[in-house]
């Protein structure tokens, strides 16, 4: 007879959980035993961080469409899955987290690791329940699976350590055996017909339609390639849909918001009607203008409709299925002028780019290394990026192309996040190489786990920007708020050497004739290698227009900023609708 814990692994493999992320501890030890026991079945993956399993959990969740599942003892170890949980939570990705409880007649009564973790997890999850016995781990296992996957979101199980190790338990009368299905069945995926109806006349009569495309619609690429044709629509992307259609494609005008393209903006700033697949980006101020452009808008959730731009017709349903079903009613416009002009404008803004990323200063300017990074990726290559400055550089300098995969930690944007959701990539899909632009600030948070990477041999190139500052805080210090950068410098730390000692490869590189030649060996070498690059601190991170209050504030705070000549030489030679005039 399979005791509680056993039921809880069971009912995983039943559905297709291949993976788990977690670390040991005697709150779980009756879980890590089951698991043990079905190492055929389902695999566990021992991380150094619980943070970084809940960020592995919810990166495989994004890479592979599956329940990512994380497992962490009682107490600290549930705590510490808070910050990739609301990863998971805020990016909609389906999420199972699993965690230990003391003994079941000490809760409540100040023993050791006395965390209610059901309560603590109340807002982060969507389903969140305590275990009570083996009955009760026969209905909610499945249930917690089929929530997490149907609501796209975190569901949660806490269970007494002592509880996992019980058998079943006599049943209530109402308690039938396997009344609890072992799938899920999703809803509706089609759009409401008038809704479909009234977002295509909105389509059809504007002259100037543009597409703002998210992660939702990374399984639609096909369909979205056609909307795009049909309305001769530029498409801006929001980060997490950067690998929705390749940085090539012709409709593509790069990304939206300030780590994005000239073009997206002007795009957004000139359009008739904005049609948002399967998106809240979540910067409003980077959208049409009130009143300028009629608003059309697909999701999965009746929820996501309308939170960021005003929405006429909004169009509940699966991306792939309402975009073939609106395509049908589209009609093919003739006057492509609108996507001409933008395609003009992306030439523009690529030549600024090219000459940012051409430079031969010193300090290395980091649009460099990042450019001749991307540039050696091959074609099934999986990209994570972390959050700071690495992110505007991985959104502007990487061309994604097709057959490539990108992700990141996006409404929360948690920094720590890109080398565990490099290492769930390289877990995902085993024998595809995997890379990751990450910021110092960010790896130092989470640095341990590249000895994840080298125990689970993920051949893993990982691009470190190295300018010993929280480089993003400095200048939202200075534009924001016209304050000079304070607090934001961090202690150097030697990466290529830490990534020997964990028995990895380390190469480091401070020169612009350097960078192809450590690139090359770096790319060559087998395993899981970090590449600094030493970079200038004071290379700006600006918004592709820069607003009348941001110039403002940052004359301002140059007056008291430390680097205020060298920061001023590098906003020289920025594109003249970021100069500082």
């Amino acid at each position: 007879m399979p005791n509680t814990a056993e039921i809880l692994v069971d009912t995983l493999i039943a559905w297709d959980v291949r993976v788990i992320f977690g670390l040991p501890g005697d709150g779980i030890n009756g879980i890590m035993e089951a698991l043990r026991t079905r190492q055929d079945k389902i695999r566990f993956v021992q991380v150094r961080h619980e943070e970084s399993a809940a960020f592995m959990a919810t990166a495989y969740a994004k890479w592979t469409g599956k329940l990512g599942v994380c497992l962490a003892t009682s107490g600290p170890g549930g705590t510490h899955l808070l910050t990739g949980l609301y990863d998971a939570k805020l990016d909609q990705a389906p999420v199972l987290a699993i965690t230990g409880m003391q003994f079941h007649d000490l809760i409540e009564t100040f023993t050791q690791q006395d965390v209610d973790l059901s309560r603590v997890f109340n807002d982060v999850a969507i389903f969140n329940t305590q275990v009570s016995d083996a009955a009760h781990m026969e209905n909610v296992a499945g249930l917690a699976c089929r929530s997490a996957l149907a609501g796209r979101g975190v569901s949660h199980l806490s269970i007494a350590s002592d509880v996992q190790e019980q058998t079943s338990a006599k049943r209530s009368p109402r308690n039938l055996p396997r009344h609890t299905p072992e799938r899920w069945f999703e809803g509706d995926k089609r759009p409401d017909e008038a809704q479909l109806a009234l977002a295509a006349d909105i389509l059809n009569t504007a002259s100037k339609v543009a597409i703002l495309a998210g992660r939702g619609a990374l399984h639609a690429q096909a369909e979205l390639e056609r909307t795009a044709e049909l309305l001769a629509a530029p498409v801006a992307k929001a980060l997490l849909g950067k690998a929705v259609l390749p940085d090539d494609h012709p409709h593509v005008m790069g990304g939206i918001g300030i780590l994005g393209s000239l073009t997206s903006q002007e795009i957004m700033e000139e359009c008739e009607a904005l049609l948002i697949v399967g998106s809240t980006f979540p910067y409003i101020e980077y959208y049409p203008k009130p009143g300028k452009a009629r608003g059309v808008q697909i999701d999965r959730n009746a929820q996501r409709i309308g939170l960021r731009h005003p929405v006429e017709a909004g169009l509940v349903g699966d991306a792939a299925i309402t975009l073939q079903l609106l395509n049908e009613r589209l009609k093919p416009k003739q006057d492509r002028s609108f996507l001409e002009n933008a395609q003009q404008s992306l030439q523009r803004w690529r030549k600024m780019m090219a000459e940012a990323e051409s430079r031969d200063d010193v300090p290395l300017k980091p649009q460099r290394v990042v450019k001749a990074f991307g540039d050696r990726m091959p074609a099934n290559a999986i990209l994570a990026s972390d959050s700071g400055q690495n992110t505007e550089l991985a959104a502007r300098h990487i061309d994604i192309k097709a057959g490539q995969d990108f992700a990141v930690s996006g409404s929360l944007a948690s920094m720590a996040c890109g080398l565990p959701y490099a290492i769930a990539g390289g877990i995902a899909f085993p024998g595809r190489p995997v890379f990751a632009v990450v910021g110092d600030g960010g790896l130092a948070m989470q640095l341990g786990e590249f000895s994840t990477a080298v125990r689970y041999k993920i051949p893993l190139k990982l691009l470190v920007i190295k300018n010993n500052m929280l480089n993003q805080i400095a200048w939202e210090q200075m534009m924001f708020l016209g304050n000079p950068q304070f607090a934001c410098e961090l202690q150097p730390i030697d990466f290529p050497l830490a990534a020997e000692a964990m028995g990895g490869i380390g190469y480091s590189v401070t020169r612009p004739e350097d960078v192809d030649g450590v690139l090359d060996a770096a790319f060559a070498a087998e395993g899981p290698v970090i590449i600094e690059a030493v970079v200038d601190a004071y290379e700006p991170m600006l918004p592709p227009r820069m607003p009348d209050e941001y110039r403002k504030n940052m004359r301002t705070a140059l007056r008291e900023t430390p680097g205020r000549k060298e920061i001023e030489a590098n906003l020289a030679r920025e594109p003249l609708e970021t100069m500082m005039g």
